[in-house]
């Protein structure tokens, strides 16, 4: 398609178009996409589609993302509780479509099926940029109202997605690491997990194919206290010791943005916290029984203490790979000591963890708004926590911890792949403690080999003789694939439909 033959579905802008790229000019990197360079804190694009669909993306890891109907009502966690934790409930919008740092819609125009097209409109830089649409507009703007750089892309719909990944990458740049196949103590022992746990799995797993053994919660004191209990009384540099010694990487769970209410650092530093405009320490999510706070990361001393505490995991302690999760504290809404954006505080607050570990340690983020995490990050999970279980009959929140959930978004984000790493989370061989079905743990090992990360939580005991081939398949070789729909790809010599476990979902989710 040439630059003459551009979509011609009705549009209208509003914003100032930068001088230096020609509105609505054909892109000089991917044919057929036409591209306009937008630099304004607001931006509404009259889009003209009469039928089509939305991409809404959520703000962080577990927001939930992926395709609606355009005249359908919204994708959205629906409990505001969950949502101060799962989302970001600022920007919420129980009508119209909304979504963080990009938005698209595709669809036909007045002139049927053959005007259909795809129009994204996505920021390249700015304060915590959001996003709605409904039947007419796409509307864009910063929640502090200062300019930003925005692009509208139109053409088709796997174009111009590749177009905006392009364009991230060039301008974030994209921090290359693998970290081989990953074992994660999770979800099999979740915070049961000790030392003599790990000593009698760890020796396993080099046989199977790990590279990476990654110990999650269940080793600390208290949230927001990072020192071992008594479960690791030998120290955690004993720990990864045991890890490097049979030839794996190190890895360790931590959440440095935030602290449990009864934790010492609340109790001792509460000037560390981030506050509400009354005073009063903000509840930025709630877990492991509690809300917890987050720490205002425009304060010096706040970022030190963040400082000392991956410094002690890494350069002391000897682990190399951080799963730092619950980060979206960091950019949850709050009267902070400077007046800084809150994404560019949460983003100051990542990149000093970066500078005090070095370029070699492998950052993976759960719970990250993906796109202040670009060129900070090397990974992101791209959705909630899975589960053995498929559904769950007590729960209709999209971004709850169950297997589908985790699929949906995990293949509604594989456009961002060579942009940051995906981590849709683990996947099952084990057939008991698991109510998936064959189909099920399938799609979840194709999302896996789609999105580049495997990792496994299930102990070596719990996987029988049978299914250890597979095991070991899954994690030592790399079949090509390739892209043929928006749910379908081909994996080595299979097609894969992802259709009925996305679409299957979708009626069950809070509308």
């Amino acid at each position: 398609m040439t630059a003459a033959t551009l979509p011609t579905v009705p549009m209208r802008l509003e914003g100032t178009v930068l001088a230096t790229r020609p509105g609505r000019a054909a892109s000089p990197a991917r044919p057929g996409v036409a591209e306009t360079w937008l630099d304004a804190s607001r931006v509404s694009v009259l889009h003209g589609l009469t039928t089509g669909d939305v991409y809404r993306n959520g703000q962080n890891s577990w927001s939930p993302t992926g395709w609606r109907p355009l005249d359908g009502p919204p994708l959205r966690v629906a409990d505001p509780r969950r949502r101060q934790t799962a989302d970001d409930t600022r920007w919420d919008d129980p009508l119209r479509h909304h979504s963080s740092w990009l938005l698209a819609v595709t669809g036909s125009g007045p002139g049927g099926p053959e005007s259909t097209t795809t129009y994204l409109l996505g920021c390249l830089e700015g304060d915590t940029p959001r996003l709605h649409a409904d039947r007419d507009v796409l509307a864009a703007w910063t929640e502090t109202g200062r300019r930003a750089t925005w692009v509208l892309l139109e053409g088709g719909e796997e174009d111009v997605f590749a177009r905006y990944r392009d364009l991230l990458a060039e301008r974030y740049g994209v921090l290359e690491a693998d970290p081989g196949a990953v074992w994660s103590s999770w979800y099999s022992l979740y915070e049961t997990v000790s030392r003599a746990d790990l000593d009698a799995i760890v020796p396993r797993l080099p046989g199977l194919g790990f590279d990476t053994v990654q110990l999650d919660d269940g080793w600390e004191e208290l949230v927001g206290d990072w020192t071992p209990n008594a479960k690791f009384a030998a120290g955690m540099a004993d720990v990864a010791s045991l890890i490097a010694d049979h030839g794996m990487r190190p890895g360790l769970w931590v959440a440095p943005f935030i602290a449990l209410p009864g934790s010492r650092l609340a109790r001792r530093n509460p000037q560390l916290l981030l506050r509400d405009a009354d005073g009063v320490p903000v509840r930025a999510g709630s877990n492991w029984g509690s809300h917890y706070h987050a720490l205002d990361l425009t304060r010096p001393d706040a970022v030190q203490h963040v400082v000392e505490t991956v410094s002690r995991i890494v350069h002391e302690w000897g682990f190399t790979y951080l799963k730092l999760d619950f980060v979206n504290a960091g950019a949850v809404a709050g009267a902070r000591a400077q007046d800084v954006d809150r994404e560019a505080a949460y983003r100051a607050g990542l990149q000093a963890i970066r500078d005090a570990v070095g370029p070699d340690v492998y950052l993976l983020g759960s719970g990250a708004p993906v796109f202040p995490s670009l060129g900070v990050l090397n990974a992101v999970r791209t959705g909630p926590d899975v589960a053995p279980m498929w559904d769950n009959y007590a729960s209709d929140d999209p971004s709850d911890a169950m297997a589908r959930n985790a699929l949906v978004n995990g293949v509604n984000r594989l456009w961002m792949r060579g942009l940051v790493g995906l981590d849709p989370d683990v996947v099952y061989f084990r057939r008991r403690r698991n109510l998936l079905s064959d189909e099920q743990m399938q799609w979840l090992r194709d999302c896996a080999v789609l999105s580049a990360f495997r990792a496994v939580s299930d102990p070596p005991d719990w996987i029988e003789p049978g299914d250890l081939p597979a095991l070991r398949a899954f994690l030592t070789t790399t079949p090509e694939t390739e892209r043929l729909g928006r749910y379908a790809y081909r994996v080595g010599e299979r097609v894969v439909d992802f259709g009925p476990a996305v679409d299957g979902g979708a009626a069950l989710y809070p509308l």
